[in-house]
């Protein structure tokens, strides 16, 4: 039953990422998120059937912590003074946003750990706050990579020499199926899943 603690952190943590974003955007100067009711920590206006709903249930009857997404915060780059700069410190105001989650549920975990709450309500914050730790360095991870339309992909488009940027751009219009192959071969759990169980684990 450890998913009625997972999913309810996993949605915590996706809405704080993706209001990252739109706060990001609205002190870049545009207030696009913001005009179309997306600058909120109300999940509703966040929901992803696909990033939401079905990919945590399939982590979860997988066995692995539950990862998804929200549905992206719209943005204009073009309200923004530096469209390419400013996008990308956009994209990485969301993996940022999980990384200080993160860092606040380890020291919740290891604040509870004194056991000062009796012993059944202790366990419980200290399962949350464990998977709390885990599922946003997961998330933070994993919207790092620079696969399109993934947080990285924008950081990339703007660190990349131009003479890369064609070459890498090729891929944009296949990166969800590369997104989901990664998923369905495997491969995710050895490039994010494993090392950051490993990392996760020994910070706690």
């Amino acid at each position: 039953m450890e998913w009625l603690i997972q999913l309810p952190v996993l949605f915590f943590s996706i809405i704080v990422h993706e209001f990252a974003h739109g706060a990001v955007a609205f002190r870049k100067g545009d207030d696009t998120a913001y005009l179309s009711g997306r600058l909120t920590l109300n999940p509703l206006p966040h929901i992803d059937v696909v990033g939401t709903i079905l990919l945590p249930a399939m982590c979860i009857m997988s066995g692995f912590p539950a990862i998804g997404w929200a549905k992206p915060v719209p943005v204009n780059p073009l309200r923004m003074p530096r469209p390419r700069h400013d996008m990308a410190m956009v994209a990485l105001g969301g993996p940022a946003a999980n990384i200080a989650l993160a860092a606040a549920a380890l020291v919740g975990y290891k604040i509870f750990a004194f056991g000062f709450m009796g012993r059944d309500l202790t366990f419980t914050l200290m399962t949350a706050f464990g998977f709390a730790v885990i599922i946003n360095l997961l998330l933070a991870t994993f919207n790092l990579l620079p696969v399109f339309p993934l947080d990285g992909s924008h950081i990339a488009l703007e660190f990349l020499p131009d003479k890369w940027l064609e070459i890498y751009e090729k891929h944009i219009p296949y990166g969800m199926y590369i997104i989901i192959g990664l998923m369905l071969s495997g491969a995710l759990k050895y490039i994010i899943f494993y090392p950051i169980l490993t990392i996760a684990q020994f910070l706690i």
